[in-house]
């Protein structure tokens, strides 16, 4: 299979980052060695193509940005993980509903790793312990490639999920590594969650 490049990018914005990978998707070809990018993002709430300002549930002072991927409104901020997947699906030869089953796959073996069991939900991506949510996922396929990604909570202030519905469901709890046992950082969860997620993609 082809090369994947890995870019850690630190913390950087949410608008520029989103430009980017359209960007990068439109201007690629044939031979573009698909890439992850490996970054964080201060506080923002995206709301996806489907979705819903009713799942708003209180104003605050975190911006709001309307954004080209499936699935409803999601929070990123400092201590998230982020990796955007920017893949030639039909060079590997697989669809969207695999890429995600290997996405949130990366994410169950990363936690396994640490002595968390982690699993999936029917009809909801991403990836769950204990029913909490630990990971988002939500994609935008254009030609064939996939940018977007997923958001893994790593050591956080989740309290801004409670100003929305995550992913659009009422009441949905979520979880982040650190509150499962699991020490390490943001920095450090991101590299290996890098390099599980493009053996998955590869394999």
């Amino acid at each position: 299979m082809s090369e994947i490049f890995i870019r850690h990018l630190g913390r950087v914005e949410y608008e520029p980052t989103w430009r980017a990978m359209q960007e990068f998707t439109a201007a690629r070809n044939d031979a573009t060695p698909d890439e992850l990018w490996v970054l964080e993002h201060p506080p923002v709430f995206t709301l996806g193509q489907a979705g819903k300002r009713e799942h708003i549930l209180q104003t605050s002072d975190i911006p709001v940005v309307p954004i080209d991927r499936g699935g409803q409104i999601t929070y990123h901020g400092p201590g998230q993980v982020v990796i955007y997947v920017l893949v030639d699906l039909r060079r590997r030869g697989y669809g969207v509903r695999e890429l995600v089953a290997r996405m949130e796959q990366a994410v169950i073996d990363l936690l396994a790793q640490s002595g968390a069991k982690a699993e999936r939900k029917p009809g909801a991506p991403g990836v769950y312990v204990g029913g909490a949510k630990v990971a988002a996922l939500g994609l935008r396929i254009k030609q064939g490639r996939s940018y977007h990604g997923l958001a893994l909570n790593v050591d956080m202030d989740l309290a801004p999920f409670a100003l929305i519905n995550p992913c659009g469901y009422p009441g949905m709890a979520v979880t982040q590594m650190r509150d499962l046992g699991i020490p390490d950082g943001a920095g450090e969860i991101g590299k290996k969650l890098a390099g599980l997620l493009a053996q998955r993609i590869d394999a």
